[in-house]
């Protein structure tokens, strides 16, 4: 499908504006040289003291220095780092902040899920069973009942229940490449395979997976993520396209990118619906607005940044650029 392009200015060097309908502003900070930052996961909003009862905004930012062995940790008022070593031969990939307000990773180097207190900066380390061998973890996200999900791209998938230390190893459809993963505001967890291009949404019980097919072959399905509907948006790395799958209909519709040569790595669905995506292509950050089909570009002031995951909170977009050894958000604040 086709849409609209907008091109939003920002300044050089490590803070611009946009000069468009969006007023937004662009930061960049820097992470330790070498740290080549894969993952970033800010606190949320609101933390919670254990007892039920929400305390005061945690601006915490965490991000996995793949490069480095580490887990990473940007104060932003400051843009002070610091970083807390996993062990050796780590390599971490994925982050995100659990339930419990911890930052767990999937450690790729390691072959492990590890969870790091945020207050005594413990590292506590899951194996994957023995026999699994190299799985090339990935990413993981947590489902409504606290166990964690993760992928791996060597072709599996599998669960953690942090309760008990127990691990669960399942072989994914088609074999190689299960990615990005998330869970949708109802509770389904669905994945992506890079390699074998597909979604699959994953039974909770039993652990089997229904494998979702876009209607583009070998479209390369990298990163996925939910908006408040629960449909499912999709970044396809080798068609340069962004994809919805609504599992009420079972429709899917697809819009590529705009530019030469899009490459869409991460896509993330903010608080107001609207739909970001880092393309390597461009250098850039891309908003598409689902209600218009309309894209809105974000070029980071750094070249070659490749942005390789985003999260956020509200109000803010933060990706990791693996590239240039930085962070960067985009503080949006519409007119």
């Amino acid at each position: 499908m086709q849409a609209q392009t907008v091109y939003a200015q920002t300044g050089v060097a490590q803070e611009g504006r946009s000069s468009n309908s969006t007023n937004a502003t662009i930061k960049e900070y820097l992470v330790p040289g070498g740290s080549g930052p894969h993952d970033v996961a800010p606190v949320y909003n609101i933390t919670n003291d254990g007892d039920g009862a929400s305390s005061s905004a945690d601006a915490t930012v965490w991000y996995t220095a793949q490069g480095s062995g580490d887990l990473g940790k940007l104060d932003p008022k400051t843009g002070e780092t610091h970083h807390i070593p996993l062990g050796v031969g780590s390599a971490p990939h994925g982050v995100i902040v659990g339930p419990d307000g911890a930052p767990w990773i999937t450690d790729g180097g390691l072959n492990a899920i590890i969870r790091v207190d945020p207050s005594t900066e413990e590292v506590e380390v899951y194996s994957l069973p023995e026999d699994t061998g190299f799985t090339n973890l990935n990413t993981a996200t947590f489902d409504h009942n606290g166990t964690l999900w993760f992928t791996g791209q060597s072709g599996i998938y599998g669960r953690l229940d942090p309760q008990v230390g127990q691990i669960d190893v399942f072989q994914a459809p088609h074999g190689p490449g299960p990615y990005g993963i998330s869970t949708t505001p109802n509770g389904t967890v669905y994945y992506s395979s890079l390699a074998s291009s597909y979604v699959a949404r994953i039974d909770l019980e039993n652990g089997e997976s229904k494998v979702l097919q876009p209607p583009t072959a070998d479209q390369g399905a990298r990163r996925v993520w939910p908006d408040s509907q629960g449909r499912i948006w999709v970044s396809e790395w080798n068609a340069g396209q962004v994809a919805v799958y609504n599992p009420s209909t079972e429709d899917w519709k697809e819009w590529r990118l705009p530019g030469e040569n899009p490459m869409p790595y991460a896509v993330y669905v903010d608080e107001k619906d609207m739909v970001w995506i880092s393309d390597f292509g461009s250098n850039s950050i891309v908003r598409f607005d689902p209600m218009d089909e309309t894209f809105e570009i974000f070029a980071l002031p750094s070249p070659e940044a490749n942005v390789r995951q985003i999260l956020g909170r509200t109000g803010e977009i933060w990706g990791a650029e693996s590239g240039a050894d930085k962070l960067v958000v985009i503080s949006t604040n519409e007119s």
